[in-house]
Formats: C-alpha cells, sequence, structure tokens
C-alpha cells in the first residue's frame, strides 16, 4: 500500500541559485533551536554548530571520505525506492545530489575538522544537509526548509551515523587503496625487479653489521628488495578484504533498528554494484561497529611497507654516499642543486623523503593502533582520528612511492668500477678458504692481511696455509655468490 508521501505530486523540477540576503545569513534549524549559517553555503544547523565547536588545527576532515559518503547516500537513496519507502522523485534529487558529491563538485561543501564527534556524527549531518538543501534548491524550494527533502527523514532513511561512518571509512580507504597506492607499489616491485634481474651477474662485497662480508651479486641485494615489496602489496590485498565488510545496516548499536529488512544485503550490493568493487555486508554488525579492527590491520599493512621502503631508501642512500668519500656503489640521478653553500653537491632527496613519510606513517599508526583499542561498549567512537590517519598514511606513501620510482629509482646506476675495487679488497673473502684450512688459522690469515696491509691473497701465501693455485681456485667471489641464490 503507497503511504501519503509516496503519493504526492513532485515540486517542479527546476535549477535556481541559492539566494543570499542583505547579512548573507539564512537561517536553519535543528532539533535543538535555529542557527544562522552563511547563505550561501548548502550545509545546515548542525554542521554550523560543529565549525562553532569544532575548529581546532588545520585538520579537516578528508575529502575523500565526503566522496564516499555520497556512495552510502546514493546507494541508500536507490535501495529505498527499490523498497517503495522513498518516492522516485526524492531519491532521484537525492542521488544527483550525491552524484554530485562523488564528483567532487560539493566538495567547499564540507568544512568540518576532524577533531569533531567520534562518532563522525557531524560529518554524516553534514552531508545529509547538504543533499537535503541541494535537493531542495533542485525542486525549487526554500533552503534551509527540510522540505520537501529532510536531512534526517529522507537523505538518512535507514541509516545512523553509527552504521554510516565506517561504511563510508571503508568505502574510502579501498579506493585510496586501489586507485593510488597499490598501483603504485606494483609499478615499483616492477621496476625494482628488472634491476635485479639486469644486475644478477655483477658482483658486490655484502655488509653485515655494517662491517665487510662474504660476496653477493647486486641483483641478488635488489631482489631482496623486490621480494620486500611483494611481500607488502600482498599483506595489502590480505587486509584489504576485511575493509570490503559494510556495516551499513546494524544502525545505533548492531541491531538494525528503523533499517527495514533485508536492508543491509541490499545497500552493500548496491554499493558494490556503483563502485565495482566486491562490498558485503558485515556479518556481525556489533563488531563492524563497537569496534574498527579492520582499519587497525589495513593500517598495520601500511606500516610494514612504511618499514620495507625505509630499509630499501636507506640502503640506496647509504650504497650511493660519495661521491668521493662514501661508498658509491649506486650512482642516483642528479634532481637540484643539494647545498646553498656548496657548488656542486647533490643530495639522495627522494630517499630522504621516503623515509620521513615511513616515520610518519609510524607514528600514524601509532596513533591508529591507540584509537582503535578505544571502544566501549557498542561503538568505537575513535573514528575521525583512524581515517584521517589511513587516508594520510596511504595518501603519501602512494605519493612518496610514485616519486621515489620516477626520479630516484628508474635513473639509478651502478658504479661497477667501485663495486668492483671493494670485491678486490675485501678480507672476508677468507670465509672460503675455511672450510679447507679451518675456521682458526683462516682468520689469523685475514688479521695478518689487515695488520700488515696486505691483499687477502699476499697474506694467505705468506702464511705458508695455501698455495696461488688453491687460492686462486677456492676465492672466487662470482663462485661465492651461490647458483641461482635470491633469483629476482
Amino acid at each position: 500500500m503507497a503511504t501519503q508521501n509516496q503519493t504526492e505530486t513532485p515540486p517542479r523540477y527546476t535549477d535556481v541559485p541559492i539566494g543570499i540576503d542583505a547579512t548573507g545569513k539564512r537561517t536553519e534549524f535543528d532539533s535543538m533551536g535555529t542557527v544562522d549559517v552563511p547563505a550561501e553555503r548548502y550545509w545546515g544547523a548542525q554542521t554550523q554548530r560543529s565549525l562553532q565547536h569544532f575548529s581546532i588545527g588545520h585538520d579537516h576532515m578528508p575529502i575523500e571520505v565526503y566522496r564516499a559518503y555520497g556512495v552510502v547516500k546514493k546507494a541508500a537513496a536507490l535501495v529505498n525506492e527499490e523498497a517503495g519507502r522513498l518516492p522516485g522523485w526524492k531519491a532521484k534529487v537525492i542521488v544527483q545530489a550525491a552524484d554530485e558529491t562523488i564528483d567532487g563538485k560539493l566538495d567547499d561543501e564540507f568544512p568540518l575538522y576532524v577533531w569533531q564527534t567520534g562518532s563522525g556524527t557531524q560529518s554524516n549531518m553534514n552531508i545529509n544537509e547538504v543533499l537535503s538543501n541541494r535537493g531542495i534548491q533542485l525542486l525549487g524550494g526554500t533552503l534551509g526548509s527540510q522540505v520537501p527533502i529532510g536531512p534526517n527523514d529522507d537523505v538518512n532513511m535507514g541509516q545512523s551515523s553509527n552504521d554510516s561512518f565506517p561504511t563510508a571509512m571503508h568505502i574510502a580507504a579501498i579506493t585510496e587503496l586501489d586507485e593510488r597506492l597499490l598501483p603504485r607499489l606494483r609499478e615499483l616491485h616492477a621496476e625494482i625487479a628488472a634491476k635485479a634481474k639486469k644486475w644478477m651477474d655483477v658482483v658486490k662485497i655484502g655488509r653485515t653489521h655494517l662491517e665487510d662480508a662474504v660476496p653477493l651479486t647486486v641483483g641478488q641485494e635488489w631482489s631482496g628488495y623486490a621480494a620486500q615489496i611483494e611481500e607488502c602489496i600482498r599483506e595489502i590485498e590480505h587486509s584489504r578484504e576485511g575493509l570490503l565488510r559494510l556495516a551499513l545496516g546494524g544502525t545505533a548499536v548492531g541491531t538494525g533498528l528503523n533499517a527495514p529488512a533485508g536492508f543491509s544485503e541490499k545497500v552493500a550490493a548496491k554499493i558494490a554494484e556503483l563502485t565495482g568493487k566486491k562490498f558485503v555486508t558485515a556479518p556481525n554488525k556489533f563488531e563492524a561497529q563497537g569496534s574498527l579492527d579492520a582499519m587497525v590491520r589495513a593500517h598495520a599493512a601500511l606500516r610494514g611497507v612504511a618499514v620495507s621502503l625505509m630499509k630499501i631508501a636507506n640502503d640506496m642512500r647509504w650504497l650511493a654516499s660519495g661521491p668521493r668519500t662514501g661508498f658509491a656503489e649506486l650512482v642516483l640521478p642528479s634532481n637540484e642543486p643539494g647545498s646553498s653553500i656548496m657548488p656542486g653537491k647533490v643530495n639522495p632527496t627522494q630517499c630522504e623523503a621516503i623515509v620521513m613519510i615511513s616515520i610518519q606513517v609510524i607514528g600514524d599508526d601509532a596513533a591508529v593502533a591507540f584509537a582503535g583499542s578505544q571502544g566501549n561498549f557498542e561503538l568505537n567512537a575513535m573514528r575521525p582520528i583512524i581515517i584521517n590517519n589511513f587516508l594520510h598514511s596511504a595518501r603519501i606513501l602512494g605519493d612518496g612511492v610514485e616519486k621515489f620510482l620516477t626520479y630516484s629509482v628508474k635513473g639509478t646506476e651502478l658504479n661497477e668500477k667501485k663495486i668492483a675495487s671493494y670485491v678486490g679488497e675485501s678480507l672476508m673473502l677468507v670465509t672460503a678458504l675455511s672450510p679447507v684450512i679451518g675456521y682458526q688459522k683462516s682468520a689469523h690469515i685475514a688479521e695478518a692481511a689487515l695488520a700488515n696491509d696486505q691483499t687477502l691473497r699476499e697474506a694467505a701465501l705468506a702464511s705458508g696455509e695455501v698455495t696461488a693455485e688453491q687460492f686462486d681456485k677456492i676465492v672466487n667471489p662470482a663462485a661465492l655468490t651461490g647458483s641461482g641464490v635470491g633469483g629476482a
């Protein structure tokens, strides 16, 4: 049976500009009373109250959250329309306003700060009010009247901030991973793996404890870097699965009060259809709303990326140190002058940027983990800091990886003359003699070479423990790297 709301004649459908009165304000209202808002804005009373009470710092709620929220509101409107709960003409303008949000056309209408209510209610009401007023405008009504499109009764139908905000968090997080970070990590992995293959036969001296060690090849070393990035990608892909489970439909505490039967499954399917992602309804809404464990696990994967990138970037900048008094095994691209006082100085700036990004992400992760531990009863009310840190980490990692790849890794070359000289001077090649003459005698040869400023070969022959023919056969740097070890 149709409701009275469904049989209403739709208001005229038009698009009129927002009028600005002499004061530049208009009056909006909520359950607590009236509030003046800038007349040119679509937001309403609750958004304005949040701006008054929570203008803290310069940390605004990431716009990606609101664009994701546009998907949530669009999906909900379509499902409510299909269920006969929302008239088609209302759904039409809500969907249009949601599409404008998704496309970034309404970005300026979302001014709220990260430091607000921990449930995200004020951001939920921000988008509810914006879509309501934009819908009213499209229908030629009076802004702020909440007629014929209400922010709570129509835009928020069947939803709560407690289930819609974590849903928007997950959509925003998946989007950032899929569209920014993962593609760039895969490109970085491919380039590092290609260099590992290219340099697989270039023998160098390994280093452990910052001291000379036995030989390996440059390709083997870089294959380790490639494997690190590959594992990072795998961990993100694994943790990403938890973000595909959506809280929407649990409403206030996970019971689904005021949401129709089947709403959670249908709206998750609609979100999957709209995004092309395999979103599903969370099997347990009490877990989905009382905790933020999926976000914590996903950010831990970002921390893993930071740890691996820091290792790789630090290795590269140390191996490129010089050009005359450092290791100087790698030659990094020269991108910009490195000093305001020392002419000709060039620094490993891309590596330094990656190290700083990694430090920031590790710090972000500490905040995410701490916030994730603060769930109380049926709600974790630390949501804004978690999504802000997650999107910040994913964004700077993705952008940093792109610059690191483009301006450092791709252009990195080898100083093969320097690499070969280190191999020729190494004392740790004596390790190859150990199985033949024993550990102690081998150690004494290395000690003698260092003390007498001799080559290892000179000290070995002077010891009388091996002949020149034996030494040359046993101490073969290329052979000591192993056959096929550490392939890229």
